[in-house]
């Protein structure tokens, strides 16, 4: 005889389980996309230097082709976070991986700057749907107090790729031409892409908040957890949430606390990603002005982003344990690093110290503010809250490059260039604070949709 059905509360179960093999195969998978993904993000500012010589491009041209990648990758997550809180993050994680490997293969064929531009615009539209979804389908299969450590470790794979970067540049480029590192970078994503067509699965947890596909949440908790034995008769449910009868609307993102908590996670993360984009962007280029090698350029930026991501790391059980507040401590650490390389107070000779330091500092900041991005949110709308808040904060991308190409170009002295940038972390670390104030005081997160009466 048949057993009778149960009713199995998905929060519960994933909440009070440690990480198994199931959670280490998916973070890896996952891990894998986002080598590749910060690696066709960063390269552009690797072969800048390249593609200016052989298109004579100009300092602030060179700032807006930059800057037209994340363009890309702002319409994109808006975009893609609304494809995926509708069909699902699995088939939008996978359609946008093998569109952004595509669109890297298809930039080693540009013949001029309008069609970098264009492409690099494309690119972006892919990239940016790639690692909102990504956080938001690990984060769906894990308890709340590891949420910020398996974002982060995740975002490891994006600052290997990025640091990666410089060094395959410095080794393609000079025999090859920057075309090779393009052509490198596509192939690498469309294997990646593959992997996750065959491997990845779909968050149990969106399954169940849009009442789809019980014959697969059974099967996916059975691969979670082969001791449940639950079945397609079970009944699924989300004991911390309602179910969502109504599809997305922005204004969900400001109900209840989120309206304190939203806007100051925009603001911090939007100041965030300027200064990071701004570092990473004309760091190689400055540094080149300074008269240090183009190799030295490229590997001291490289280091900065992966040590970044080490200080990330590093203080992401904090941020699980201690909550938002923890995520204040870079930024205030690189408030005066920047300003000591900023004012020349150091010398020649110790200056790239003091660089990769502040590096160190505002990338640690940044995984600090990305790693929580879509901690707050339900799972009926966490893609797009996370994409949304992606989103935003690539306003802070954009201008990053552009301001970077018009205040080189000024006349200032490009060392300056790290002082002005030090407001940036000096807002983050108020706005992190401010977060961390509104969620001491929550209680129960108010319901951003009506949930579905009983049967």
């Amino acid at each position: 005889m048949a057993s009778a059905p149960r009713s199995v509360d998905v929060a519960e179960l994933i909440e009070n389980r440690r990480l198994g093999p199931f959670n280490y195969k998916l973070i890896i998978i996952s891990w894998l996309i986002t080598v590749f993904d910060g690696f066709d993000q960063m390269m552009i500012s690797f072969t800048a230097p390249y593609m200016r010589d052989e298109f004579h491009l100009s300092t602030p041209e060179i700032g807006w082709m930059v800057s037209a990648g994340l363009i890309g990758m702002m319409v994109g997550g808006f975009i893609f976070s609304w494809i995926a809180d509708r069909i699902g993050r699995r088939p939008t994680i996978v359609m946008a991986a093998y569109l952004f490997g595509v669109l890297t293969l298809a930039t080693a064929l540009s013949q001029n700057l309008e069609q970098l531009i264009v492409l690099r615009f494309l690119d972006g539209l892919a990239i940016g749907g790639m690692l909102p979804l990504a956080w938001a389908l690990n984060i769906e299969f894990v308890p709340n107090k590891l949420r910020s450590t398996v974002v982060t470790v995740i975002m490891m794979g994006y600052s290997l790729g990025t640091a990666s970067a410089g060094p395959l540049t410095n080794w393609l480029a000079p025999a090859h031409g920057w075309q090779a590192v393009y052509l490198v970078g596509g192939a690498g994503t469309l294997v990646c892409a593959t992997v996750l067509l065959l491997f990845l699965p779909e968050s149990v947890r969106f399954l169940v908040t849009k009442q789809l596909r019980p014959d697969k949440v059974a099967r996916t908790l059975n691969r979670l957890d082969p001791s449940l034995g639950v079945t397609a008769n079970d009944r699924f449910m989300l004991g911390d949430e309602g179910f969502a009868r109504s599809n997305f609307h922005v204004s969900q993102l400001f109900k209840g606390d989120l309206s304190k908590i939203t806007p100051l996670l925009w603001l911090g993360y939007i100041v965030s990603s300027l200064a990071v984009y701004f570092m990473a962007s004309w760091t190689p280029i400055v540094l080149e002005d300074l008269h240090f090698s183009r190799e030295t350029a490229a590997l001291v930026a490289s280091t900065g982003g992966l040590l970044g991501a080490v200080a990330g790391l590093s203080l992401m059980r904090f941020t699980d344990r201690k909550g938002p507040r923890s995520v204040a401590f870079y930024p205030a650490l690189a408030v005066p690093a920047l300003l000591v390389a900023g004012f020349g107070i150091v010398s020649h000779d110790y200056f790239l110290i003091v660089q990769i330091l502040a590096s160190v500092m505002v990338s640690g900041g940044h995984f600090g503010i990305l790693s929580i991005a879509g901690v707050f949110y339900p799972s009926a709308i966490r893609a797009s809250g996370g994409g949304w808040a992606t989103s935003v904060a690539k306003i802070g991308g954009i201008l990053g490059p552009v301001l970077g190409g018009y205040v080189l170009a000024s006349g200032i002295p490009v060392i300056r260039s790290f002082a002005l940038l030090a407001v940036c972390p000096a807002i983050l670390c108020l706005c992190a604070l401010g977060i961390a104030s509104v969620v001491r005081r929550r209680v129960e997160p108010e319901p951003v949709f009506d949930p579905v009466p009983a049967s």
